[in-house]
């Protein structure tokens, strides 16, 4: 995804003003997407044309890229790969799925443009990057999340999931959540975004969709990489593994790390289960400053997510009530710092 500053913002509000046209397609991960139901409101997503677009980023070029100057109406735009047929299926299945999907943590599609071989996608611009940018390999002068900030994404992020899974109805199973794909606001406030894998869940007496293993390596549940069968615990385990990042500050998977270190959820093992341990979870750019007791209920948590056997995992739902409450314990230095020293020497 590039994000360009749009030089004239006169040239986007020119569009015209037309719902998206849903193109015809046999594919699977299409069929039934316009049964969705929810109580948004109607679609406000406009189509762009290709010479609209280059004048407002002045033919994209890297000058107008957000951080080497510019102003205006920013926006995000999405170019997706010309190459192959997958491609084109995930900008179908994306602007469908953004079009008909509305919620605060979820990222808002301004519009889109189709033309010959160009797909691209314009989203409202997160000016705080993604939460990958925020956890792994930060530069020396960026300040790292403190546990207050973490805890909110994971809040966050927790809604939108809920959302896609008990207010929209059939429930829609996101299948590619990783740390990479919640997008951070001003205030960081997060949004999941990339909905291209997106795929409706099952309905009636079904318990599964069965369906081709994608996803990203690391975050996908073992029960479905296995045998292919989707249901909305898939997403939970997903959450899971980024609540484990949140925690640790480690990547899902590390081929930088030594053996024994490189996967993220072998590695927790002996720490997420274990009272006496589970401090060893913690990020060590967190410097000792977030609160024990709300640490080792998130430990609990992620846990619960990362259950091997899907029944077992807690739903979203579930998953969000219990974040809420670590929520509702936020660390205070001077009060943690002294409960903290008083719990670890009891």
């Amino acid at each position: 995804m590039k994000c360009f500053s749009c030089v004239s913002s006169r040239h986007l509000r020119e569009a015209r003003e037309r719902p998206i046209e849903h193109p015809s397609s046999d594919s699977e991960e299409l069929e039934g997407a316009e049964a969705i139901s929810t109580d948004a409101a109607t679609n406000s997503a406009k189509r762009f044309t290709l010479r609209q677009l280059t004048a407002a980023t002045r033919n994209f070029k890297m000058a107008n890229l957000i951080g080497e100057g510019g102003f205006g109406c920013v926006v995000a735009i999405k170019q997706l790969n010309k190459d192959g047929t997958q491609g084109s299926q995930e900008f179908l299945v994306e602007c469908l799925m953004l079009t008909m999907l509305h919620h605060p943590n979820l990222v808002s599609l301004i519009g889109y443009c189709a033309e010959e071989e160009e797909k691209l996608l314009i989203y409202e611009y997160m000016p705080q990057g993604s939460l990958e940018q925020h956890l792994f390999d930060l530069p020396p002068n960026k300040e790292p999340l403190d546990w207050n900030t973490r805890v909110k994404i994971a809040v966050g992020a927790a809604k939108g999931l809920t959302y896609l899974h008990n207010v929209v109805n059939p429930p829609v199973i996101y299948r590619d959540l990783k740390s990479a794909n919640i997008l951070l606001d001003d205030e960081f406030n997060p949004k999941l975004s990339d909905f291209g894998l997106a795929k409706l869940g099952p309905v009636g007496d079904n318990t599964h969709v069965s369906t081709r293993v994608m996803g990203t390596f690391g975050y996908c549940a073992p029960d479905y990489a296995m045998s292919g069968k989707l249901t909305v615990k898939s997403d939970v385990y997903s959450f899971g593994v980024v609540l484990l990042e949140l925690m640790t500050g480690r990547m899902a998977f590390d081929c930088t790390k030594r053996s024994g270190e490189q996967n993220l959820i072998q590695w927790s093992r002996p720490f997420i289960k274990d009272k006496r341990k589970f401090i060893q979870l913690a990020d060590p750019l967190l410097h000792g400053h977030y609160p024990l007791r709300p640490f080792y209920q998130l430990a609990v948590i992620t846990n619960m997510c990362l259950h091997d056997q899907p029944h077992i995992r807690p739903s979203m739902q579930e998953v969000s009530i219990a974040l809420q409450h670590v929520a509702s314990q936020p660390y205070v230095p001077d009060i943690n710092r002294r409960s903290n020293s008083h719990e670890l020497k009891s």
